[in-house]
């Protein structure tokens, strides 16, 4: 199986498929590199189509120590995905902990971004809620070790954000599940204490996005409720941002809602390309109700 090195030593996991201009697919803490499957197929008709599993996620290494899983690291993996597939500059797109990481990215790596699509990110991000997210993560980890993956999937797949993908598609919800039951518990728990439970908040890095000026696609569901302030937070800060909300949807929303999903990411694509995703007019003054003058 291909895999690539981190500059820790640590193999990722990795495949691709199509031709043309990159894209790098980030998956979320409940997925891994299959969550993508629906977007490798459509995407790669027209492009160059990678997707990997994250540390810790087999077939990728599993490091043992906690110490070798942070935001940063997961930043700097796609790099070294994109490196080791020999790929100067890609699109990214990433959905929850991978949308995170698509951010930093586009942060710590603008000169190698072609575009970033940040999806279903914000968990833990609203300062109201931060303390408590945090300690939930700490939570989830301890379960997953005292339970193992296959029992604790039973609890975390039915999350108050996910019962939507069950009802719109039961299978592919089961799907969603039964993989999600087949990680490993060491990984899954060290991801939630190093990744998840240490990660600055959205807000803390508002300074930063504003001087982010890569053409951007935000997409959250209505009813991943801790997503959409982050999201209409990112909308405005960020330059060359873009805001997709999805109705009647939660957060797995690449898996809940693939043809919407495609329809406007591939849209996204085409227009950043183009060059015409860019920053927002400054004639749009968000203060402005009426114009008298």
């Amino acid at each position: 199986m291909p895999h690539i090195t981190a500059d820790d030593g640590v193999k990722l996991y990795y495949e691709e498929a199509g031709q043309g201009t990159p894209i790098v697919f980030v998956h979320e803490f409940g997925g891994d590199h299959r969550s993508w499957e629906p977007q490798m197929r459509y995407f790669s008709r027209k492009h160059r189509c990678l997707t990997y599993g994250a540390r810790g996620y087999p077939p990728s290494d599993v490091p043992a120590e906690v110490g070798q899983y942070s935001q940063a690291r997961a930043t700097a993996d796609i790099a070294a995905v994109m490196d080791g597939a020999g790929i100067d500059r890609a699109h990214v797109v990433g959905l929850s902990m991978g949308g995170f990481a698509a951010l930093h990215f586009g942060l710590d790596y603008s000169a190698r971004a072609l575009s970033l699509v940040i999806a279903s990110a914000g968990y833990g991000a609203e300062k109201q809620h931060e303390a408590y997210f945090r300690g939930v993560s700490l939570e989830v980890a301890a379960q997953f070790e005292t339970l193992g993956s296959v029992e604790f999937a039973k609890t975390y797949s039915l999350a108050a954000s996910r019962v939507q993908y069950q009802n719109k598609d039961p299978r592919g919800w089961q799907e969603f599940a039964t993989q999600l039951g087949e990680h490993s518990a060491t990984g899954s728990a060290n991801t939630m204490r190093g990744v998840q439970a240490r990660r600055p908040s959205i807000y803390d890095l508002e300074a930063r996005m504003k001087q982010m000026q890569l053409p951007t696609l935000v997409i959250v569901g209505d009813e991943d409720d801790h997503c959409i302030l982050p999201g209409i937070f990112m909308k405005k800060v960020i330059p060359a941002a873009g805001l997709l909300i999805l109705p009647k949807t939660g957060h797995t929303l690449n898996l809940e809602e693939p043809e919407r999903f495609n329809t406007f990411v591939a849209e996204f694509i085409g227009l950043a390309e183009a060059g015409r995703w860019t920053p927002r007019d400054p004639r749009a003054m968000p203060a402005e109700i009426m114009k008298t003058k």
